[in-house]
């Protein structure tokens, strides 16, 4: 029977974290608007977790994701004290733009002029006329 031992090890490290990303003091993490952490992707043997994040701001993303990669080696030790694991994953941190996506893909379906209705014959006709 297939655990999901990894699931659960992947949503603790990003509860983890997203604790510790307030607590970070470097400023070009710290005075950044929203940071978050969408998703963490922890490989079988636990060595490697690629963390996703998402910035408010995209302009500002390169710099936050310098500021988490050179704060990586705080991050892990604050991690590997929480969390009871044989080995602490080594984080890579990856920008993620999938609420961006999804807030694109949201608007092109609300726009009436990108979106057309199924059946333009029916368009006209509403379901609660009945004759």
């Amino acid at each position: 029977m297939p655990s999901n031992r990894i699931g659960r090890i992947n949503e603790e490290i990003q509860r983890e974290l997203s604790a510790q990303l307030r607590r970070l003091k470097d400023p070009r993490v710290s005075q950044v608007g929203m940071v978050s952490v969408t998703r963490v992707d922890t490989t079988s043997d636990l060595r490697y977790a690629r963390v996703y994040i998402s910035v408010l701001d995209k302009a500002q993303e390169k710099d936050v994701l310098k500021g988490l990669k050179s704060a990586s080696g705080f991050l892990r030790r604050e991690l590997g004290r929480a969390l009871q694991l044989r080995y602490t994953p080594e984080l890579q941190f990856i920008g993620d733009d999938s609420i961006q996506y999804g807030a694109h893909i949201l608007e092109v379906l609300r726009d009436p002029t990108k979106v057309k209705p199924v059946n333009p014959d029916n368009d006209a006709v509403l379901p609660d006329e009945e004759e």
